[in-house]
């Protein structure tokens, strides 16, 4: 703490440069160009007032702003807000394909064709052969029916969406069998009771939570 008088700390404060002028300066130009108004100046306040909190208390350490000053922390407060979340990792658990850890890789090829996918236009939901809107199961339905035998195929994104579209499509308002040891609860909020009753299906247990027989 420091002996810093009351018309001291007025000084200090009113030598802080003004929001407005601090964002129209050269120094945060480029800062403007690369992350924005909204998040510069979220920023920006921020630096503001942890300065004036540390000059209301008294801190020692805290002296005049200026703009140059306020760069520093802006610009680091800025660069750890828009670092990149998603980062490489070695997988040392011992379980190859691990949930938390984004399970099964792609090969090459798959990586190659999903870049393919993703930087020019294609025909997703467009017929060549008609000039007319398709439908993007098109693409697969073939190719999962000779792998399963099915009639018919269509693709979504994650098992919770295929338990509650066939659910929906086989089993609303019918009683549907599940054992015990199966109403679980995975991803943090899929669980099995709850996907059954959005889809109106009606849920019967059996067996035992660590054993389920034929004679269940």
């Amino acid at each position: 703490m420091s002996d810093v008088t009351g018309s001291e700390l007025r000084a200090l404060m009113a030598r802080v440069p003004s929001v407005e002028k601090v964002m129209a300066s050269a120094e945060f130009a480029a800062l403007l160009t690369e992350f924005g108004r909204t998040q510069v100046l979220g920023a920006l306040r921020h630096a503001l007032d942890t300065w004036r909190a540390s000059a209301q208390s008294g801190d020692a350490s805290v002296s005049a702003l200026d703009i140059a000053q306020l760069q520093i922390p802006v610009e680091a407060t800025l660069r750890r807000r828009n670092a990149a979340r998603l980062r490489s990792v070695f997988n040392l658990t011992g379980t190859v394909l691990h949930t938390n850890l984004g399970r099964a890789l792609l090969p090459d090829e798959a990586v190659q064709a999903v870049m393919k996918a993703l930087t020019q236009p294609a025909n997703l939901e467009f017929d060549l052969g008609t000039g007319k809107r398709g439908d993007r199961d098109d693409l697969i339905d073939e190719l999962i029916c000779e792998l399963t035998g099915a009639e018919a195929a269509t693709v979504v994104n994650n098992n919770a969406a295929a338990v509650l579209l066939t659910l929906s499509a086989l089993a609303s308002k019918k009683e549907v069998i599940v054992s015990r040891g199966e109403l679980v609860e995975i991803g943090g909020a899929f669980r099995i009771p709850d996907i059954m009753s959005r889809a109106g299906a009606r849920l019967r247990e059996v067996g035992t939570t660590n054993c389920t027989h034929l004679k269940d």
